[in-house]
Order: structure tokens, then C-alpha cells, then sequence
């Protein structure tokens, strides 16, 4: 183990007139004490501040075990002069007691356009951990390229799996394997959860397999479609600044009683996080809540979607907005959470036949 990286690390800092209070080193062997002390002399901090992050076995949610261990929590309150209340971890042991030993197990596709990139989908693959850890259940995640489903079918590489999700993303590669994994979803009555581009792919694959709108697509893929049941809105079509056109922060969203939506929230206004452009075209509303599509998430004005469900399906939910953002290892965001709790009730219902 060589001190000499950390050591000029923070000889650049001090180069910019930054003066480190606290190091944190990244280890994949424990830090021996003469270690500690070298770093410490060189780098002018306390050695009680030379804090050891030594790779874990399981899970990074065990990891704030370690810092506390190392009194961590109370170097920090004590260098920003604060009065902290004793720690109370019992409810981070219970979450990570129960990423250990799960009850139950699931197996969640999530279909994406970048699924060689590990980290495209990180807020993804740990909002599905949160939403096990509510339900007892641990997640199995079966990283699936949406080409791949273009080329291979759903039937063959989604039969086996008790839930679908179909995350966010921009440009028409992979479109309609995505497309493909939501009608099979729709049809089997396999839980779908749909996330921004998630949703659009779920709106065009309703107009074209139950509405028969064959034409139906987004103008973002398909700018000629005569059935264009995702399209930017008529007061955005003029700006030629890509941003200027992007819905992006939190927004509010109320919710229609009784719907799954609203039994996830369990109030009447929600506030989430946005990063798209476009929306679904309210010219074709009628003919979705006709074919047996509901809105139960729309904006205050009225104008737009902001979530979808079927009313024929055990658990068919798509939003327009990025609930990942605001789910916790010890408080999973609330669709999640109830999504994880379809895909596991399915998976006990199959297993039970």
C-alpha cells in the first residue's frame, strides 16, 4: 500500500488554497496504523480524520457502518460546530439485514437503449433494491439491451422474468424492442413500470395494438406519422433551442382517487422530478380512457399526462417523471415499492399453480 497518490492529491488542493480537514481513502486491504500516521504527518490532518473505506463484501449500504465505526458522523459535527443527537442506526442494521437475508426473490427486467454502460441505470438498479427491501424480497435485475429484444423477440427473452421496466432515454435506436417488451408485458399481465421514455413507448404501443392507429409513434422518431400520440406541445414547435424545449425540475402532479397512483402516494398531489420533451398529445385522450386507458396522474391545469395505467392489468403504471430520484434504502419511493409488490405476487401466484 503506497501513501505517495494521496500525498500529491493534496498537494494539488493546497496548490489551489484548499486545505483538507478529512480523508477519506479508498482501500481494498486494511489500513495498517504506521499507514494512518504517514498520511496523516505529510498531509497535515488529524490522524483521527485519516479514515479507512476499505471495499465491503455485500452492499455500499454498509459502508456508513464503517464510517461510524471510525466516529466519522462525529468529526464531521464537531468541525462544523454542531450539536448532534445520538446516532440511531438500528433502522439502517434492519435494511441491511434484510438486503442479506431477503424472504422472497423476484427477477425485474429493466429494457434500456444503455445497458453496457453499468452506471446509465444506477439510480434505476438501487430505486428496484429500496422498493425489494420494503417487500422483504430480494431483486434480481436481468439487464436487458432493447436491440436485443428487436432481434430476438420478448417471448424469448422475457418469459421468465415477474416484472418489466422500461427506463427513460433519447433517439430512436432501440424503440421498438422496447415497444415489443411493453406488448408483452400488456398481454401476459406481467407488471410494467414505465419511466418518461418508458411511458411514450407505452402510449404508442396502446395506439397501435389496441386503438389500430398503425401509424402511431412520436414526432421525435417519426416526424411525418399522421397518429402522432406523443408530440412536442403546439407553444414548443417554434423554438430551436433544443433546452429551450425541455420540461426539467420538479412539478406538480395530482392524482384521480382510487387509482394505483394514488394508493401508492396515498395523497392528492405529488411533486417529481422531470428531464424530457415531449408529451402526450391530449388529441388522442379520448380514444385512450375509451380504449381502457386511464390518466390517473395529470398537471393542475389538466394539460398534461403525467402518468398511465390500464384498467384491465394487475399492475400497469408509466410516468412521465423520474420517481428514482426520490427513493432511500430505508424509505422506498412508493411506486416502486408497489411495483416490486406486483412482480412478487405474480411470481407467488405462478409458483402456487
Amino acid at each position: 500500500m503506497k501513501t505517495k497518490p494521496t500525498q500529491h492529491s493534496v498537494a494539488k488542493l493546497r496548490e489551489i488554497g484548499i486545505q483538507p480537514d478529512i480523508l477519506i481513502c479508498r482501500t481494498q486491504q486494511p489500513m495498517a496504523e504506521e499507514i494512518r500516521n504517514k498520511i496523516a504527518l505529510f498531509c497535515n490532518v488529524d490522524t483521527d480524520a485519516v479514515i479507512e473505506e476499505k471495499d465491503v463484501d455485500y452492499s455500499i449500504y454498509e459502508l456508513p457502518l464503517m464510517f461510524v465505526e471510525q466516529k466519522l458522523d462525529q468529526l464531521i459535527t464537531h468541525l462544523l460546530g454542531l450539536e448532534a443527537r445520538q446516532n440511531n442506526i438500528q433502522d439502517w442494521l434492519h435494511m441491511l439485514q434484510l438486503i442479506r437475508s431477503p424472504a422472497h426473490s423476484v427477477r425485474i427486467a429493466v429494457v434500456g437503449k444503455y445497458i453496457k454502460l453499468h452506471s446509465a441505470y444506477q439510480s434505476i438498479y438501487e430505486a428496484l433494491t429500496h422498493g425489494g427491501i420494503t417487500n422483504n424480497t430480494g431483486v434480481e435485475v436481468k439487464r436487458m439491451e432493447s436491440q436485443d429484444v428487436e432481434e430476438q423477440g420478448a417471448e424469448a427473452l422475457l418469459a421468465d422474468v415477474d416484472g418489466i421496466l422500461v427506463p427513460g432515454g433519447f433517439g430512436i435506436r432501440g424503440i421498438e424492442g422496447k415497444i415489443e417488451a411493453i406488448q408483452f408485458a400488456r398481454e401476459n399481465h406481467i407488471p410494467y413500470f414505465g419511466i418518461c421514455l418508458g411511458m411514450q413507448c407505452a402510449s404508442i404501443e396502446f395506439a397501435r395494438n389496441v386503438l389500430k392507429l398503425a401509424d402511431a409513434d412520436s414526432t421525435e422518431f417519426a416526424p411525418e406519422t399522421s397518429a402522432p400520440v406523443i408530440d412536442l406541445m403546439r407553444e414548443q414547435r417554434h423554438i430551436e433551442d433544443m433546452g429551450g424545449t425541455m420540461r426539467l425540475g420538479a412539478c406538480p402532479c395530482n392524482l384521480t382517487r382510487d387509482s394505483l397512483a394514488h394508493k401508492a402516494y396515498n395523497c392528492k398531489q405529488v411533486s417529481e422530478r422531470h428531464r424530457h420533451r415531449y408529451e402526450f398529445n391530449n388529441a388522442y385522450r379520448a380514444d385512450f380512457e375509451a380504449g381502457g386507458m386511464r390518466f390517473s396522474g395529470l398537471s393542475p391545469d389538466g394539460k398534461l399526462a403525467e402518468i398511465i395505467e390500464l384498467a384491465d392489468h394487475p399492475w400497469f403504471v408509466a410516468v412521465q417523471f423520474h420517481p428514482e430520484f426520490k427513493s432511500k434504502p430505508t424509505a422506498a419511493h412508493p411506486l416502486f415499492r408497489d411495483f416490486i409488490a406486483a412482480a412478487l405476487q405474480r411470481r407467488q401466484t405462478r409458483e402456487g399453480q
